[in-house]
Parts: structure tokens; C-alpha cells; sequence
């Protein structure tokens, strides 16, 4: 590891892409969510907040970093 790298740290938190486990659209949403995230087509729960990162409901994708 170099030394900007133990310098500068990086964030823990980061944006997931998931999948409606009911309409299968996908949607952009942030891991550490504070409120509950529903799906823009069907309205179903896709993250539930828990304190720390959220729980999530759908099908995570992917990590956007």
C-alpha cells in the first residue's frame, strides 16, 4: 500500500445497482440509504434503512465505484 493511499483514506459507502424482484426494473441506489427506497414502476422495496448500511431487498447487480 502506498502512502497516499494510508494518507487519503477511501469511503466505505458506495451506489449499487439492483433489480425489482416483482417488475425486474433496475434502479441506482446508495448502500448506506436512510430511507426506504422503493421501485419507480412498481413500488415495491428495494432497501430498508438499518442504522448503517441499508438492508437490501432486490437483486444487487453491481457496485458503481
Amino acid at each position: 500500500m502506498s502512502e497516499w493511499n494510508k494518507l487519503i483514506p477511501k469511503p466505505r459507502s458506495n451506489f449499487l445497482r439492483v433489480r425489482c424482484l416483482k417488475c425486474g426494473n433496475e434502479q441506482q441506489l446508495f448502500s448506506n440509504a436512510t430511507n426506504k427506497v422503493t421501485c419507480n414502476v412498481c413500488g415495491a422495496t428495494l432497501a430498508e434503512p438499518t442504522g448503517g448500511r441499508a438492508k437490501i431487498i432486490g437483486d444487487k447487480l453491481s457496485t458503481l465505484e
